[in-house]
């Protein structure tokens, strides 16, 4: 408020005011104002950038200096017209005016009187209108001096609770007498909202005005009251906690002059009794004992007071003996791993087989004999590794099986562990030492025989820290995990009970000792037709209850799951599904919260306009014409994928040049297929000069992911046939196999992971080593109906059905279906 005061205390005088009043036109310009509302009699800083009115500032010191200043209602638009701005306003003079680096203009204007609108007479090059000069009236009576002096009083307790405005605001407001001046003078410097702020600019009366300020300030001032009270309250808590901390320190020290010490005692008592009533086995028990005899005589100062204090606790609150009953129902048991999961047959095989051995076992009253604890463990004791691409449901499988057996469940990822302490603990001769993981897991769950999920096995480091795959080696096997040992408790604690279920995407990466230990479920990539169902039954009802949508709200079309699957995802399992058919949700939300829609039906059309144009296309839908390119099939960390082999020939002397970020093995793959087609030249009908007169160039895209292993041989063969024989691969055939000197075509892994590639890209049919027949049995019934499968024991079989229609070539004894 001090601020304004030698500017305003100009205006104080009326006959000054009534001589302002004359000298001001009937037409001025108008400057509108964002977010600020101008009163007579006060200062005002602006800054000036939109360029109409940077021009209207200009012209006004050519002139008069005198321009209109009214409010917008609308703070958004950058220029707003006549309608957009209210119709009072203040006549203001422009004092002073600044230009800064950036061109805008910084300007100090002084509000003289309130003026109204008649009309507008242009809006270019800015604002003008004819106004009308509209005065304040102003009541002198004894009741507009009582409004006066309690505005007065209240502006100053104001004052006084407000930390940000200067004492010397009060003495400034004693001086003033004018009603009017106090008036705005308050209302410029209350904080009042823009409407607010108007509604008293526009009001006639000074007598109303002076009510509607008093009534603002009075809320104002209780506000500021009742925050002053809670700093003070605050502030007393602190002292009052300060001066207790200060008194027990001091009453401590009288304890230890005295040689009492009840808190210390009742600790101890309180740790005797926990140990008492927790069932530990006898060498945890005669620890823990141990440790509280030294906790007894120890004072509470000492450094290991603290250390014995947490080992006591870890001790007492690890469930020795507290285990989950095991759900023994059978048949329950399958209905809930059918509700959770579609599919996955053998998985669920297998917990029905572990449930059904515990059930017996337990019924028969089988108990291990002292020294062969691990023969009996081995029999019951399940430890599952679930192998297989992201997203085919490893985790979630994990929780299904912990709720059908009802058990606990914990989990722990391995991604990226270097430090074999964080698997047995750390000793407890270290500052902050603290058990493993396995162990804290343990205690999370609150039962020893929970369902422990060890996520990404594949996936742990090897550093100078130690090797944590080879402290796992005691964690995952049956015959020694009933005593398994962590450095910290350096007790034994019995994991036998336990359910380890670990997930990899890749087994290669996993040490063959950890590997031997686990029992390994392939878990394959999806079909469409799984897909589909998974959507159906799981996916879509997930993401309508996680987005608050009901089922009458939003129907996904089978045709429409269809299409997300074939056009905008490319995978293994169905995270990425998951994930469209949410973004499908969200925009249907806003069709249904903004009530343009009561209910969404989701077709192939919607799914087009919802998630734009499509992200994949079947590679193989485009029918190869061009002699030189086979599809072969592969399988990378995320599932099964085709592959193509491209071939050309130049100009040169003989040379084999390969790219695509190729591997030794598959490097000498492509080696072998340029021999064994040079020595099968007349066969081929290929001019054997050909091969001394012309460079191959063998490339497998992508050229920037790493590719290697024998598999593609078959592929790179008919590659290099193609190209010299000039025939084209056929298009809808994908192959895998290894290939030798002699032709021979040998058996490689991963069958199943590339059938179903090739069934998503749409190949139909694939010709595979003839000892990988028995491979075709795991693959789902729709695509072994779907699909031609061409067994092969030497690569001459596959030429004729690569070059060759089936119909053409009956002699074709190996082709089978189904």
């Amino acid at each position: 408020m001090s601020n304004n005061s030698n500017i305003i205390k100009k205006a104080m005088d009326r006959d000054q005011r009534a001589d302002q009043k004359m000298k001001i036109p009937e037409e001025l310009p108008i400057l509108p104002l964002r977010n600020t509302v101008a009163f007579p009699y006060s200062v005002l800083p602006l800054a000036v950038g939109v360029p109409r009115s940077v021009k209207l500032i200009e012209d006004a010191m050519k002139g008069d200096h005198l321009i209109g200043l009214v409010s917008m209602k609308y703070p958004e638009i950058e220029e707003p017209q006549p309608g957009q701005v209210y119709e009072v306003g203040t006549v203001a003079k422009v004092e002073r005016v600044m230009r800064s680096p950036d061109n805008t203009l910084q300007i100090i204007v002084q509000g003289i009187e309130r003026i109204k609108i008649d009309y507008w007479t242009t809006d270019k090059p800015y604002l003008r209108a004819h106004i009308t000069l509209a005065p304040d009236v102003v009541e002198e009576d004894l009741e507009m001096e009582a409004l006066q002096r309690s505005l007065r009083d209240l502006a100053k307790e104001v004052v006084k609770l407000s930390p940000n405005i200067p004492a010397e605001a009060t003495d400034f407001l004693n001086h003033i007498k004018d009603p009017l001046y106090l008036a705005y003078l308050v209302a410029g410097n209350a904080g009042l909202e823009i409407a607010k702020g108007q509604e008293i600019l526009e009001t006639n009366s000074a007598r109303d005005k002076l009510r509607a300020l008093i009534k603002h300030l009075s809320r104002e001032k209780e506000v500021l009251s009742l925050g002053k009270k809670i700093q003070s309250e605050a502030r007393e808590e602190m002292d009052k906690a300060q001066r207790e901390y200060y008194l027990r320190q001091q009453l401590k020290a009288i304890q230890k002059e005295l040689g009492e010490s009840e808190e210390g005692q009742a600790e101890i008592d309180e740790y005797t009794e926990k140990l008492e009533k927790a069932d530990m086995p006898e060498e945890a028990k005669k620890e823990a004992q141990r440790e509280l005899k030294r906790f007894k005589g120890m004072s509470p100062h000492s450094a290991e007071y603290s250390v014995i204090k947490t080992y006591l606790d870890w001790l007492i609150e690890l469930p020795w003996n507290k285990t989950s009953e095991d759900q023994t129902d059978i048949a329950r048991a399958r209905t809930v791993l059918d509700q959770d999961h579609y599919d996955l047959e053998e998985v669920k095989e297998r917990i029905i087989e572990y449930l059904a051995v515990r059930t017996l076992v337990n019924k028969r009253g089988v108990q291990p004999k002292p020294g062969d604890e691990g023969t009996t463990t081995e029999a019951m004791g399940a430890i599952l590794c679930f192998a297989g691409p992201p997203g085919v449901g490893k985790t979630s499988l994990g929780k299904s099986i912990a709720r059908a057996l009802g058990r606990k469940f914990t989990r722990m990822s391995l991604g990226g562990m270097r430090d074999e302490a964080e698997i047995r603990g750390h000793r407890r001769t270290y500052i902050g030492a603290m058990p493993g993981r396995i162990i804290q897991a343990i205690k999370r769950a609150g039962t020893r025989n929970p369902v422990f999920m060890l996520d990404e096995v594949d996936k742990i480091g090897i550093d100078w820290r130690g090797d944590p795959s080879s402290a796992l080696l005691e964690v995952l096997d049956p015959a020694q995990n009933h005593a398994f040992r962590d450095y910290y408790l350096d007790v034994d604690f019995d994991l036998s009970d336990v359910i380890f279920i670990t997930t990899a995407n890749q087994l290669e990466t996993i040490p063959p000792p950890l590997r031997d230990r686990m029992e390994i479920i392939q878990l394959d990539g999806y079909t469409e037709y799984e897909k589909i169902q998974i959507a159906q039954r799981h996916l879509v009802p997930r993401q309508l209850k996680a987005h608050g949508l009901r089922d009458e709200e939003i129907t996904f079309t089978e045709e429409a799951l269809r299409k997300i699957v074939q056009d905008y995802t490319r995978e293994a399992g169905v995270r990425n599904l998951e994930r469209q058919i949410g973004a499908i949700c969200r925009k249907s939300v806003v069709k249904i919260a903004g009530q343009e829609w009561s209910h969404v039906v989701v077709t192939p059309e919607l799914v087009r306009e919802y998630l734009k144009k499509e992200k994949f296309e079947s590679e193989s839908s485009e029918n190869i014409e061009i002699p030189g390119i086979a599809t072969g099939l592969a399988v990378t960390s995320v599932g099964g994928d085709i592959l193509f082999i491209e071939a050309t020939r130049m100009i040169g002397k003989g040379k084999l040049t390969l790219t695509g970020q190729l591997g030794d093995v598959m490097r000498e793959s492509a080696q072998i297929a340029h021999s064994y087609v040079r020595s099968k030249a007349e066969q081929l009908k290929v001019d054997p000069d050909q091969f001394e007169k012309t460079d191959v160039h063998l490339h497998v895209p992508a050229g920037a992911v790493p590719k290697d292993g024998p598999s593609a041989g078959i592929a790179m063969v008919m590659a290099v046939a193609s190209l010299y024989s000039g025939q084209p691969v056929r298009g809808d055939v994908g192959m895998t196999g290894e290939v030798t000197l002699r032709g021979r075509v040998l058996p490689v892994g991963g069958i199943k992971m590339k059938v179903l590639a090739a069934h998503r890209a749409g190949l139909t049919t694939v010709i595979l080593p003839k000892r990988n027949e028995k491979d075709l049995d795991d693959l789902p019934d729709e695509v072994r109906n779907t699909m031609l499968f061409v067994l092969v024991d030497h690569i001459d079989e596959a030429l004729k059905t690569v070059f060759f229609p089936d119909e053409e070539q009956p002699e074709i004894a190996a082709a089978i279906e189904g």
